[in-house]
């Protein structure tokens, strides 16, 4: 069976995002230029792929179009988890939900995120699975930088990393 996968573009601050879905669910949120790095993950995900390129933003879950634009205006809300589609190991995934329990505005090292998950040797694991994450921005593995404070590895760029970190210390209010 083949898997449709539908691609599109939103424009933003930090340049357009690749909003990729299937059977209407968002799959992969990334970064322009990034396009190999979210084709060689669904590929993990979804064997027999089918990847569709849209002009419009007809297939982009209205729930999270409206949610990115909320966040680049400065406004926080909720998650809309019903309209994410999130593929990865247990790990991982417990991973991606810690996460998600980073303030905005706030960061976290590496070390200190496996701490708070309960697994403070698993820093590497806890490195890897924040780079596997599939929907940059929503689940926010931006907030997480180095041991001595600096910004470390990000599949947007270090520069969108501290655009997106400044943006949300300086400009986002919780709705």
């Amino acid at each position: 069976m083949t898997t449709q996968i539908h691609v599109s573009r939103f424009p933003s601050p930090v340049g357009p995002l690749s909003l990729a879905t299937v059977d209407g669910k968002l799959v992969h949120l990334d970064f322009e230029g990034n396009e190999e790095r979210m084709h060689i993950l669904q590929a993990r995900r979804f064997r027999h792929l089918q990847w569709q390129e849209q002009e419009q933003l007809q297939f982009a879950p209205r729930a999270i179009t409206e949610w990115l634009e909320a966040y680049f205006a400065g406004e926080l809300r909720p998650l809309p988890w019903q309209q994410i589609q999130l593929t990865g190991t247990e790990f991982q995934q417990h991973v991606w939900q810690g996460l998600t329990g980073i303030p905005a505005g706030e960061h976290r090292s590496y070390s200190t995120l496996a701490e708070i998950l309960g697994n403070p040797k698993a820093v590497r694991a806890v490195a890897r699975a924040n780079a596997l994450n599939p929907v940059a921005i929503l689940i926010p593995c931006h907030r997480v930088i180095g041991a001595n404070g600096t910004l470390t590895g990000y599949a947007g760029g270090l520069e969108r990393k501290a655009w997106l970190l400044d943006h949300e210390a300086n400009n986002l209010k919780t709705v």
